[in-house]
This record gives structure tokens, C-alpha cells and sequence, in this order.
């Protein structure tokens, strides 16, 4: 009798454990992906960043875009959302719309123009890549002159300025940069997300949208050591 009172008082002391106590609900290798060696994010000192790498031209992306505006709802104040275009799918036109949001983000037009060039691409078929009639790719696919109406129109910005900025030697470093990064930490497709340069996450590795937004606040908190 002694050792099975002994062993109901072990399970309910096991039972009543703190919560921080019970076992990582993420499992390193199989939700997220840690990148060694760490990349240098664009936030301040004591900010988090979480980088999504993305591209205009990627409909999964745009399908996943209500998922990044819940994600930066949920996030706590000390988190920052980043983007960095992906430019590995030529066929599709990703390296323009790399270009063009490299471009509108060195203009202070990016944030603003975010959703509308999404829409420009997917919904209006104003810088669409697939023929509606024939659901293909097009032959013609849009051009950076395309993209610099576009922003005249959406951010009041002249196409000659835009154009300027956008085939300019420091659009070339960016676009060469953003593809070593993205090389460097090991991103596979769009949209991947990137907590602090260190973990590497996706919907599929997550689980699910709702598991990928519960991950991200996870690894946030991991990286603020409990301070939000």
C-alpha cells in the first residue's frame, strides 16, 4: 500500500507541474530549421525580426498574405516584420518583381504598395503572369516599365525616378544580396518565414497557419528571453 500511495503522489505531482516545465511543444528539424551560421537581421538592437521571403509573383504567397497580417497582429511589440524578395523562379518573372520591391523599398514606397502590387499581379491581371483565357504563363511577361506605372499611379512616384533607382548599380548589390541570403539560409520556397536570422519555418513544417503563427510567437519569445 505504501509504494502505490507513493506512486499516485508521483503522478499528481507530475500532473501539477508548472507549465513551463512539460516538454517543448516544437521539435527543432522537424517544425523549424535552425540556420547555422546566423544571419544578420535588419532590426534594431533588443527587436525581433521575422523575415518572410516572398515573391509578387508566387500565388501562394498572396494566398498566405492574410495569414502575415494576422501574424503581425498577434505579435508582441518588440517583434518586426521584414520582407525579402526571392528571385529563383526566372520563368515566372520573380526577378523583375525582386527588382521592383527592392526599388519601391530604397523609394519608402514598399510598405504602402505591398497589397496593391499583390492584387496587381493576382486579382486585376495588371501585372499578371498567367493568361486568364488560357490559365499558362504568358509570352509576354511584365517589365520593370510596367512595374514603374504601376507605382506612378499607386505611390505618386514619377516612372523615370522609379526606373532610376531601379536599374541602379545599388538595386544590382541588393538583388545580389538578397539571392545569397536566401542561399545561405538554406530557403527552398515562398513563403518561408525566418525568426531572427536563426530559424527557418514554413506552413508545411508548422503544420498548419494556425501552428506557423503559434511556432512564431514561440521562437519570438525564445529570442526575447521573456521580455516582449
Amino acid at each position: 500500500m505504501p509504494r502505490l500511495i507513493a506512486v499516485v503522489i508521483g503522478l499528481f505531482a507530475l500532473l501539477a507541474a508548472p507549465a513551463g516545465l512539460a516538454a517543448d511543444p516544437w521539435k527543432e528539424g522537424t517544425h523549424y530549421f535552425l540556420i547555422s551560421p546566423p544571419q544578420r537581421t535588419s532590426v534594431p538592437a533588443g527587436k525581433v525580426e521575422v523575415l518572410e521571403v516572398f515573391s509578387y509573383g508566387c500565388p501562394a504567397c498572396y494566398s498566405f498574405e492574410p495569414v502575415m497580417r494576422k501574424l503581425a497582429a498577434a505579435l508582441p511589440a518588440n517583434a518586426r516584420i521584414a520582407h525579402l524578395p526571392a528571385a529563383f523562379n526566372p520563368s515566372e518573372g520573380w526577378p523583375m518583381f525582386q527588382r521592383a520591391y527592392l526599388a519601391a523599398q530604397a523609394m519608402g514606397i514598399a510598405d504602402r504598395t505591398h497589397q496593391a502590387m499583390y492584387d496587381a499581379v493576382w486579382k486585376t491581371g495588371e501585372l499578371g503572369i498567367v493568361d486568364p483565357a488560357t490559365g499558362k504563363l504568358k509570352k509576354n511577361l511584365p517589365t520593370i516599365e510596367d512595374a514603374a506605372r504601376f507605382y506612378a499611379r499607386e505611390a505618386g512616384v514619377k516612372p523615370e525616378a522609379f526606373l532610376a533607382t531601379a536599374k541602379s548599380f545599388a538595386i544590382d548589390a541588393r538583388m545580389k544580396a538578397a539571392d545569397r541570403q536566401i542561399i545561405e539560409m538554406r530557403v527552398d520556397r515562398t513563403p518561408t518565414l525566418v525568426v531572427n536570422g536563426k530559424y527557418r519555418l514554413h506552413a508545411q513544417s508548422a503544420g498548419g497557419y494556425d501552428e506557423l503563427i503559434a511556432l512564431v510567437k514561440w521562437l519570438v519569445e525564445k529570442e526575447s528571453d521573456g521580455k516582449t
